[in-house]
């Protein structure tokens, strides 16, 4: 039954993907926001879905470790794996945007993250800043992107058609499958970790975030072979900032977080590190290339063989 759901997950989280991009894509162009914006917003939000749900039940049912891993970890593949992945199949062009606003807004959320959590806990007060900074910057994009019309007006060259109610249902029903298919596949992953006797924090930092991250990884695949590279980037790093802000932020308002000190140890420091060398790669010609893809794929590797060392 493990090795099933793995497969039905999979195959929802592709059919969910695509029809995400698509609907996103089009809506973008209807209202005149850029295509990143909506990846940083629309696209990052419905993608972590996945992340909101796990993080909410895991913390709501005595399992906090599972829920500051699973975001811990999801940023980490999101940075690593999938940003990594998708560069070595198609070079990703960095909007001018992503450098002057986007990166800075995920490393500041991540190095309060790490201030918030040097107490061992995420409180009621801190998810209200977490979220409110989200709120405001989300306000922020979408303002921003309609001042400026970076929304193309050849939309009709991009094969957009239908009414914009139809675009709506893609985005939901994209959605939904992307939340179902990663609910699948990670019930199908911790079933089979758990048989081999692998602890909440491990398999929240490795099954779990890839599991929760894998709409992330197909709607970026999918996005990059449409040819629409800044949906792949603004979808990353608006869903890290996404897992930040909305995910602990709300779950902390609902219930204290503790914090686990190996995640204070290890996997914190590892974020931060990968998400501060993102940044040279997007200023070199704007384009994060294969090659650096693959040394950001290389990065996650180390971190998952360096994690189970650490865990020995």
């Amino acid at each position: 039954m493990a090795y099933f759901l793995l497969v039905v997950g999979l195959v929802t989280l592709i059919l969910g993907g695509e029809v995400l991009v698509k609907g996103a894509v089009n809506l973008a162009y209807r209202f005149r926001l850029s295509t990143l914006v909506v990846g940083m917003t629309i696209v990052s939000f419905g993608t972590s879905a996945p992340e909101l749900l796990v993080s909410l039940k895991a913390a709501l049912t005595g399992h906090p470790d599972i829920a500051i891993g699973n975001v811990v970890g999801s940023n980490m593949a999101n940075l690593a794996l999938v940003l990594g992945m998708t560069a070595m199949i198609w070079p990703i062009a960095v909007d001018r945007n992503s450098i002057r606003f986007d990166w800075p807004m995920m490393m500041s959320m991540s190095v309060l993250l790490f201030l918030f959590m040097l107490d061992g806990e995420l409180v009621f007060y801190e998810g209200g800043i977490l979220f409110t900074a989200l709120a405001s910057y989300t306000f922020f994009l979408i303002w921003k992107s309609r001042k400026e019309g970076k929304a193309k007006e050849e939309s009709e060259d991009y094969g957009v058609s239908g009414n914009v109610i139809r675009d709506v249902i893609f985005i939901a029903v994209g959605c939904l499958a992307l939340a179902l298919g990663a609910d699948w596949l990670v019930d199908g992953a911790v079933e089979v970790a758990r048989g081999f006797g692998v602890s909440d924090l491990v398999i929240s930092v490795t099954i779990v975030a890839f599991g929760t991250s894998a709409p992330e990884l197909i709607t970026s695949l999918l996005a990059a072979f449409r040819q629409h590279s800044d949906i792949s980037i603004g979808n990353l790093i608006g869903s890290n900032v996404f897992n930040i802000s909305a995910i602990l932020g709300i779950t902390s308002m609902v219930t204290k977080i503790p914090i686990n000190q190996d995640v204070m140890n290890f996997d914190i420091f590892w974020v931060l590190g990968v998400s501060f060398i993102i940044f040279p790669m997007m200023l070199r010609n704007r384009t994060i290339s294969r090659v650096e893809g693959a040394a950001l794929f290389g990065l996650y590797i180390a971190y998952i063989v360096a994690l189970f060392i650490y865990q020995a």
